[in-house]
Formats: C-alpha cells, sequence, structure tokens
C-alpha cells in the first residue's frame, strides 16, 4: 500500500484498531499507525495533512 491507497489503508486501519475514536484523533497516531501496517511500504514523509485527513474520512466511512 501507498499513502494514495486511502480506502485500502481505512478497511486495514479498521483491523487494526476496531475500538479507536476514529473522529477524535491526532494525525501523529494515524501516521504511526499507517507506517505500522502490514503490507504499507511507502516513504514516511511523503504524507501530509491532507493525505491524513483523507485517510481519516475513508476509515470513518467504512466503519459506517
Amino acid at each position: 500500500m501507498k499513502w494514495t491507497d486511502t480506502l485500502d489503508i481505512a478497511i486495514a486501519l479498521e483491523e487494526a484498531h476496531p475500538g479507536v475514536d476514529n473522529v477524535n484523533l491526532r494525525y501523529t497516531d494515524l501516521h504511526r499507525w499507517v507506517l505500522e501496517l502490514d503490507g504499507f511500504d511507502d516513504d514516511p514523509a511523503k504524507s501530509n495533512e491532507k493525505i491524513l485527513e483523507a485517510i481519516q474520512m475513508a476509515w470513518i466511512d467504512e466503519r459506517d
């Protein structure tokens, strides 16, 4: 997975952290959790607030 694979990342995050409040989270935590996902293979420095926000929104939608 790469930073642009927001839906795949959201699904993996929901599987890895099902009880987390994904609405009120810190982007530093989200960044770390994405880097820890199995199958994630991208440069940590390539993320930014816009990408993390898109991942968060996809994660919220995935849970609903």
